[in-house]
């Protein structure tokens, strides 16, 4: 089976299951992981400028695009040249459905349980014990959050943290003064990527607040990349 994967997690997923090269034919810009692997795969464009034309011709058999990270329009026309399996994943239940859906199509439920198995015991071993309040940013100008309906928050959640913004859909604007309710600010390192500059100029309008920088890729990336996470979960719950 020849494989597209339009979205950075799913690619490192796909490598994860044993897949090579010679059945992954086509990635974005921005599947960066296993990164000697994915050297070795084309560049179909970005998640949100894909090349149509190119993978096209590419001729994949199924196409693994998600509803977020992906344009509609875009993956509306790729469904009229190839098969499309559009993922939609918000939690980490849907994650669970998502990896055990992909072990039955590439023959390999072994694998996909292993992955589950292991996701389920990275966050059974890392619970903050007290409700934190965190507001988890994404953007500059404006400050952008997550809401209560985003994969970014079940992540916060499951870590046994608050997201300040629960009650909040998608990625709403956050004011300094709404940030002034959180005990801890996280600053993602992506999609906007947030440095020790950026703690600084907040940390002068907030003095009481803690912030600190947080990996984005453990917090937004779904698939298999959970199950790599234990350790900086560990220590990051320590440092909490």
């Amino acid at each position: 089976m020849k494989i597209i994967s339009l979205v950075p997690s799913i690619t490192e997923t796909l490598f994860d299951f044993g897949l090579d090269e010679t059945r992954i034919i086509g990635r974005t810009k921005f599947c960066v992981h296993p990164v000697d692997l994915v050297k070795k795969v084309e560049i179909v464009g970005g998640t949100k400028n894909l090349n149509i034309e190119k993978i096209r011709a590419l001729k994949p058999e199924i196409i693994i695009a998600n509803k977020e990270e992906n344009q509609k329009t875009q993956v509306e026309e790729l469904m009229k040249h190839a098969d499309v399996w559009l993922t939609d994943i918000e939690t980490l239940a849907d994650n669970e459905k998502f990896l055990t859906d992909l072990g039955k199509l590439l023959n390999k439920e072994e694998k996909a349980a292993d992955f589950n198995l292991r996701i389920r015991k990275v966050f059974e071993e890392n619970i903050v014990s007290q409700p934190i309040k965190v507001a988890y940013l994404i953007w500059k100008n404006p400050y952008m959050s997550v809401g209560g309906d985003t994969f970014i928050s079940n992540v916060i959640e499951k870590l046994g943290l608050v997201n300040l913004l629960t009650n909040e859909t998608r990625y709403p604007e956050i004011s300094i003064a709404k940030m002034q309710e959180a005990d801890y600010i996280f600053l993602s390192s992506e999609p906007f990527p947030f440095r020790q500059q950026h703690i600084d100029e907040l940390q002068a309008q907030l003095p009481n607040q803690k912030i600190i920088l947080v990996d984005g890729e453990a917090f937004s990336w779904y698939g298999t990349h959970l199950a790599k996470c234990a350790v900086y979960y560990r220590e990051l719950v320590t440092q909490i």
